[in-house]
């Protein structure tokens, strides 16, 4: 149920299914499955295959004939199941390959991190649009018979549109950074070196989820952003929003990869006494004694602006929601039963956790040679906004950490307020950085050349209701209603 193409289209499909030999199951392993006849594209005996049915939107996936399958007692050649990992004699023994079976991890990582990328693109679209039309409109405010006020200038809008365009790059960022995390465990697994993979499979997983979901609940808020022509086919966003929003749930259910990155975390924390010192993305959780400890040496709005501050509170929390996850599973007579109880707060750590990898790895970037000091200042000012945002909306779990005071986090937000204001006067640029042809982006409302009323107007006749002015139906239904004679009843 689902894969694209299968309904209508394909002739084979690779399927994964049970192993078993002689009476004994060796798991899941890969298949090539002939389903129609090469001749007349009938399905083959056994073979039960159709498409699924409508989708979400109008359009959306439903250009794509996403399918159903049933086999009811389907035989394939032996040389038809894929025997890189394992394989079957002719005389029907299983036998292990040298191959890794870790191998197959390769794909799982190389297709999340692609996810990742994808999240940067359609969010960067959503914003673009937005933020182009939030210039444009003007409402309320006028003087003395002047000009409306341009809704970019309400701290409202502000409030809501800027941290989606910080997040944008903050994705972008994060996502380079995974596609070289992809290469570099590939290498490693080609090597048989498989120390890296529980963490790989941790970032892309955790990073897919928080991505995915920040950036579908973003689309919709661009929609909203945009007043009641968000909500018009035109706009570009109805439709933006119906083909992404999958991702929440393709290649892995969102909640459920949190709580994988959980696993990996609880794990970490276990070993933490045990002098193994972790590595990599999960580096600070050694550090956290101290972090338990900290306290954040912040007294002016200003201070917020210091990556190290940001860092050490991002980490802070992160660690703490961890470790008093860890020890509230001690209290259960087995981790299963912990793990079922306890599946929001840990999946609220995972989240903490991702969202300081976004953090970390934005930093990095600002730490590289950025040609231009007006462009590397203008992504100085995104990160800040992108932590401070977050800082805000997770404001309890930073204050319960006790590495901030809940006058800290008052600070935080006053600083947040006055970077709205720095990037107000380039938002236009920083979305027009994205490089977005008005063709690609699909949306008469985020035009690049700002002419949006005349082609709203514009593009209204072309809908089909619009080729006749008295439309059909009238004479039949509505003009008889409006001659008869009203009776007034005699009660």
């Amino acid at each position: 149920w689902w894969p694209g193409g299968l309904g209508k289209v394909s002739t084979h499909a690779l399927v994964y299914a049970r192993l078993i030999t002689d009476g004994q199951d060796h798991g899941v392993h890969g298949f090539i499955v002939q389903l129609r006849s090469l001749d007349d594209h009938l399905p083959l005996p056994g073979i039960t295959v159709g498409d699924i049915g409508m989708k979400f939107g109008s359009g959306a996936y439903n250009s794509m004939d996403n399918g159903v399958l049933r086999f009811d007692h389907v035989r394939i050649p032996r040389d038809q199941m894929l025997m890189g990992v394992s394989q079957v004699t002719r005389e029907g023994k299983f036998m292990q390959s040298d191959v890794p079976r870790q191998l197959v991890y390769g794909t799982m990582v190389y297709v999340r991190q692609k996810i990742v990328a994808d999240a940067s693109c359609a969010l960067s679209r959503a914003v673009c649009i937005a933020t182009r039309y939030s210039v444009v409109r003007r409402q309320f405010g006028s003087h003395n018979g002047g000009p409306e006020t341009q809704v970019i200038d309400y701290k409202t809008q502000q409030s809501r549109l800027f941290p989606l365009l910080a997040s944008a790059y903050a994705f972008r960022f994060v996502g380079e950074w995974l596609k070289w995390l992809y290469t570099d465990v590939t290498q490693r697994l080609q090597a048989s070196d498989f120390s890296t993979l529980p963490e790989v499979h941790a970032c892309t997983a955790g990073l897919k989820s928080v991505t995915t979901s920040a950036t579908a609940d973003a689309i919709e808020e661009c929609r909203k952003l945009c007043g009641g022509h968000g909500y018009l086919s035109s706009s570009g966003l109805p439709e933006l929003f119906a083909v992404y929003v999958p991702a929440c749930t393709y290649e892995g259910d969102n909640v459920v990869l949190l709580l994988q990155v959980a696993r990996f975390l609880m794990k970490t924390v276990s070993q933490l006494g045990s002098g193994k010192k972790p590595v990599g993305t999960i580096a600070y959780m050694g550090r956290s004694e101290q972090l338990l400890q900290c306290h954040c040496e912040v007294e002016r709005a200003e201070d917020w602006l210091k990556p190290n501050v940001i860092l050490e509170a991002f980490e802070a929390r992160a660690a703490r929601m961890s470790v008093t996850c860890a020890k509230n599973l001690n209290n259960f007579p087995n981790q299963e039963e912990g793990f079922a109880q306890l599946a929001t707060d840990l999946a609220e750590a995972a989240v903490a956790h991702v969202q300081l990898i976004i953090v970390s790895k934005f930093i990095e970037k600002l730490q590289q040679d950025i040609p231009g000091k007006g462009v590397k200042r203008q992504l100085e000012i995104l990160f800040n906004v992108y932590a401070l945002s977050l800082l805000h909306k997770h404001l309890g779990d930073f204050v319960a950490s006790g590495c901030i005071t809940p006058k800290q986090g008052a600070l935080a937000n006053e600083q947040l307020r006055l970077l709205y204001s720095q990037v107000r006067p380039n938002a236009i640029a920083l979305v027009d950085a994205f490089n977005y042809t008005d063709h690609y982006l699909g949306s008469v409302l985020g035009r690049y050349d700002g002419n949006v009323y005349p082609k709203l107007y514009e593009e209204a006749w072309k809908d089909p209701l619009n080729e006749t002015v008295v439309p059909d139906g009238y004479h039949e239904y509505i003009r008889p209603i409006l001659k008869q004679h009203i009776r007034v009843a005699r009660l």
